[in-house]
């Protein structure tokens, strides 16, 4: 039976990089299987929507209609990988309906890999969204994330125990650089012929990181 990986980049806090970490994965699916779909779940800009425009749908968790609608697409095994970048505004919403629809064993039922990419930060709401989705996430499904730009050192030990991904720091101005809004992860790696630049090097490696991700995705089914 074949899986439907769903990635769920989320985190209670703005500015830890969720956005960046959803146009990373998007384009490394797209790159890999030749489509994906993302969802963009946020208020403010910049938003996914703006930088994958061909491949990114809005969706709203506010109410009722647009929590389901987004839900039906989420639980459809179509070997279609799916993408959200959810809003820090729509954490609590989002996953105090996934445990009151139980859409983690659905999904699982129906052969649908949910991922959850927690992108972790050393704040209490950090702290507390964290322990929520412990206590409601299979260990298997949930993933922190440690973006160095943001954490800055050690992850706080709560967070230091499940798997893991690590997203390394960039300097400033390459940071500035892949900010901008026509800026592709993959285009870059095609037409940077010098395969030792940092950029070069640090998007291979997120990809790799990705790849691993998939390959531990499929063994645990």
């Amino acid at each position: 039976m074949h899986v439907t990986p769903v990635y769920i980049i989320c985190s209670p806090r703005p500015q830890v990089g969720k956005t960046l970490l959803a146009r990373l994965l998007s384009e490394f699916l797209l790159l890999k299987n030749g489509n994906v779909v993302s969802f963009d779940v946020n208020l403010k800009e910049p938003s996914l929507l703006e930088y994958l425009p061909r491949t990114t749908e809005t969706a709203d968790v506010i109410d009722t209609f647009g929590k389901m609608q987004l839900m039906d697409r989420l639980i459809v095994n179509d070997s279609l990988a799916k993408v959200i970048d959810l809003g820090f505004h729509a954490f609590d919403e989002f996953f105090k309906m996934v445990e009151e629809i139980g859409f983690m064993k659905e999904a699982i039922r129906r052969g649908v890999a949910p991922v959850i990419l927690f992108v972790a930060d050393v704040d209490r709401n950090s702290a507390r969204g964290y322990e929520t989705l412990r206590t409601q996430i299979p260990a298997g499904a949930l993933v922190t994330v440690d973006n160095e730009f943001v954490v800055r050192g050690e992850l706080p030990e709560a967070m230091g125990h499940g798997r893991r991904l690590a997203i390394p720091a960039l300097p400033p101005f390459l940071k500035s650089y892949i900010d901008r809004l026509n800026f592709s992860f993959t285009d870059y790696l095609r037409h940077e012929k010098d395969s030792s630049t940092e950029l070069h090097q640090w998007i291979r490696r997120n990809y790799l990181s990705f790849r691993d991700l998939e390959l531990k995705l499929i063994l645990q089914r």
